[in-house]
């Protein structure tokens, strides 16, 4: 299982990273990603805490483990600019929370994420097919959330994706230990979003090519 949206307690999870990486490492994950909640107010505590937490997992873990933000309930507007600033701050991955169903996210978000390059677009609702097509474009992928609430509108954003040919794949945006998933629950989730085996393999693929893409990144800013 590969899961690159979760939440720990430095925004509103409740698990310090190392007890996340190892709940997540005895269920089969490898690999994980700490993307906490943030705006331009706790951007830089979040990245300085949990990159100094996670130095360690990997080697005694034996899991793949990353650490970025979740930019949530940021103006469209700003959008541009936090993603710049979560990067310049060392983010290894930037999700971006989407115009979920069961939150009141300012409209235009989905488009200023996906206009911006962020790495994964979570839970995007109701998304357009306009906003799908420039996620392909700009190789953003559209996340199908595992996690309820969120989950309401998987086979629409399945619909937009495969109609857009925009890249797709499954993360629990974990807040706590109970959110953790098996692949086989995973398998579960895509199969409801109205996969077929194909697209769901897809789906897996695709988690695979952004781990490949995280681990390069990684190594390219270690070299400077």
């Amino acid at each position: 299982m590969i899961d690159l949206h979760t939440h720990t307690l430095f925004s509103d999870g409740e698990l310090i990273p190392s007890e996340l990486a190892r709940r997540a490492k005895d269920i089969g994950y490898r690999a994980i990603a700490f993307t906490d909640h943030a705006d331009f107010s706790n951007m830089e505590f979040i990245l300085n805490n949990v990159s100094k937490a996670v130095e360690g997992l990997e080697q005694y873990f034996g899991l793949y483990v990353f650490y970025g933000v979740e930019i949530t309930h940021i103006p469209p507007e700003l959008m541009k600019e936090s993603i710049e600033k979560a990067r310049k701050l060392g983010a290894q991955i930037v999700v971006v929370h989407g115009e979920s169903p069961v939150e009141p996210v300012k409209v235009g978000t989905n488009k200023a994420a996906v206009e911006a390059k962020c790495d994964i677009l979570a839970h995007p609702g109701l998304i357009t097919k306009d906003d799908a097509e420039l996620a392909c474009q700009n190789g953003v992928v559209l996340e199908i959330s595992a996690r309820g609430g969120h989950s309401f509108t998987n086979g629409h954003v399945f619909q937009m994706a495969k109609s857009a040919n925009a890249l797709y794949m499954l993360d629990t945006d974990t807040h706590s230990p109970g959110n953790l998933i098996t692949k086989e629950f995973a398998y579960t989730v895509l199969k409801g979003s109205g996969m077929n085996d194909d697209e769901i393999k897809k789906a897996f693929d695709t988690a695979e090519n952004v781990l490949e893409k995280l681990l390069k990144r990684r190594y390219d800013a270690k070299k400077t």
